[in-house]
């Protein structure tokens, strides 16, 4: 099975216990492919979790999960050092305790339900790939990917995150209900996960997960897709894609009108890293039109500053991409 034959069957594994989330799923996919972070956002009881936890168990490495309260502290995530009374030597009396962002896999649950000051300290990790405690700096592993979810910011006692750290994120996923066909099966698939569980039995979607990827399966993925061709004219239409928003107008007045901040350089360099996992995953060697266009929502949404009048329009983050996607050929 080659390196791609394993990742979507990781992908289809991911599919059969989120269930209508095909979206979802292969974003994750991709940010995983991209050595990228994610941004989830949408309502309680939508599969958030369970995404993140079922990408999780096909990844060699460390899960760990951070509950983000209004009570939380930085060092609640980046840990701390603590003092060792019994210590002989001077030197030995701080030993550094590690935090929950020292895993592979860090789920950032509800991260729009902390503080500004706890958001930040993932600022560092998840630009730096290391952390500074007490005038130390404790690098993070080679495999970090945080994946953090959000309610929408009209919900009771969440604070909307400010856009240094929204950029940070690779992709923001916006995820939606599922269909009634399969919300249906939602419910049979829980129904037999909770009859499994209450029986003593493993639940099926807890068995050994058909493919694992390593550490070492990961780094040659992030090889190829590094190595992945690029046409010039499809490199021309990305930074035309992002240029466009810094000039709305040359779009039209309409987008224009709602716009009021374009996107930033990292938001050109993330487009063109996901439109090369997308099409590698695709099967081709190359980049096309498509690949753009497949990612283009995810990587741009929260890159976008709207202005009040898009509001007044009830014209969306995803609302100005199409525009944006309809309006700048290939």
């Amino acid at each position: 099975m080659t390196l791609r034959e394993k990742m979507l069957a990781l992908e289809a594994a991911m599919n059969r216990q989120v269930l209508g989330q095909e979206n979802l799923v292969r974003m994750l996919v991709i940010a995983l492919l991209c050595d990228g972070h994610v941004l989830l956002e949408g309502l309680p009881g939508l599969a958030k979790t369970r995404a993140v936890r079922a990408l999780a168990e096909h990844v060699e490495g460390e899960f760990r999960r951070i509950q983000f309260t209004p009570d939380l502290l930085p060092s609640d995530i980046t840990g701390s050092e603590i003092y060792q009374q019994q210590a002989t030597r001077e030197e030995d009396q701080f030993r550094f305790r590690p935090g929950p962002v020292f895993g592979n896999i860090i789920l950032a649950d509800e991260i729009n339900r902390a503080s500004a000051r706890v958001q930040s300290a993932l600022l560092e990790a998840m630009e730096e790939r290391h952390v500074t405690v007490a005038g130390k700096t404790w690098p993070l592993p080679g495999v970090f990917m945080v994946m953090a979810t959000q309610n929408p910011i009209d919900q009771e006692g969440t604070w909307p995150l400010p856009e240094a750290q929204l950029d940070r994120f690779l992709m923001k996923v916006q995820v939606g209900y599922p269909s009634k066909e399969h919300e249906q099966r939602v419910m049979q698939l829980v129904r037999q996960e909770q009859q499994a569980r209450y029986q003593g039995e493993k639940p099926q979607t807890s068995n050994e997960p058909d493919v694992v990827l390593s550490q070492a399966d990961i780094n040659t993925c992030w090889r190829d897709i590094a190595s992945l061709y690029v046409a010039p004219a499809m490199e021309e239409y990305i930074v035309n894609l992002v240029a466009m928003t810094r000039t709305p107008s040359a779009v039209s007045e309409a987008f224009a009108s709602y716009l009021a901040l374009g996107v930033s350089p990292r938001g050109t360099l993330a487009l063109d890293r996901c439109a090369r996992a997308q099409a590698w995953l695709s099967g081709r060697d190359a980049v096309l039109p498509e690949d753009i266009h497949t990612v283009a929502p995810a990587v741009l949404r929260h890159r976008l500053l709207l202005s009040y009048q898009a509001s007044a329009d009830n014209i969306t983050a995803d609302d100005a991409v199409q525009m944006l996607l309809d309006a700048v050929v290939a």
